[in-house]
């Protein structure tokens, strides 16, 4: 048996293609069934529902033999492990830092102010304003984030921005791009090495329905 972490949402539907690539059809629509184990066309491969986050811990340490999660996951969580055969070059977004529209974020760098920042990519930000020798009180939220300059609670953010939609409908403007993300295939390398044959099988079709969707 082949299990495959996936995340509901954007990284679920956009999976969808790829695995059909591969002849795997998903049997039941995730947001219409509560279950968390999802059977496929395919016998010998199954689906399980995790939470982002914890893709990468669940193919880590054996719960699933595969999963697709973001780079940003992977560059938070630590990748220790784990095989990354692929970028799939889906659920496309990027970590940006944002403030409100009437902070002069330019000034409050140069001049050496230490800012107060809310994300839930703690790692990733602090690396960033370190490499800026940009001092830095990071705050950890979980969500809405757009809230924290607008009540107070940070000077900014740093959060995956896709359209920005919502920055803007949040009076919030991007002011620094750190990097661009998309979903990478991960794989557990010890069922690698047990189960080569078919999931060498499944790798080899992603990356050929990826290789013909982005020549």
């Amino acid at each position: 048996m082949i299990t495959l972490a996936l995340s509901k949402g954007r990284i679920f539907d956009e999976t969808l293609p790829l695995l059909a690539a591969a002849g795997i059809e998903v049997l039941e629509d995730p947001e219409k069934s509560r279950k968390l184990i999802l059977a496929t066309n395919q016998a010998g491969v199954r689906v399980v529902l995790v939470r982002a986050s914890d893709v990468p811990t669940y193919v880590q340490y054996g719960g699933a033999d595969m999963g697709v999660t973001g780079k940003d996951t992977l560059m938070e969580s630590g990748s220790q492990g784990l095989y990354q055969p692929l970028d799939l070059q889906i659920a496309k977004c990027r970590v940006s830092v944002a403030v409100r529209a009437d902070f002069d974020y330019a000034s409050a760098v140069k001049q050496g102010s230490r800012l107060k920042v809310a994300t839930k990519y703690v790692a990733i930000a602090r690396e960033f304003f370190a490499a800026k020798g940009v001092h830095v009180d990071l705050i950890k939220l979980y969500g809405s984030m757009e809230l924290a300059p607008l009540t107070g609670l940070a000077d900014a953010i740093v959060d995956l921005v896709s359209t920005g939609n919502t920055l803007k409908a949040n009076h919030l403007v991007e002011v620094e791009h750190i990097i661009d993300i998309s979903s990478r295939l991960v794989v557990n390398q010890a069922a690698l090495k047990l189960k080569q044959e078919p999931i060498r099988a499944i790798i080899d079709a992603f990356a050929a329905a990826v290789q013909k969707r982005n020549p």
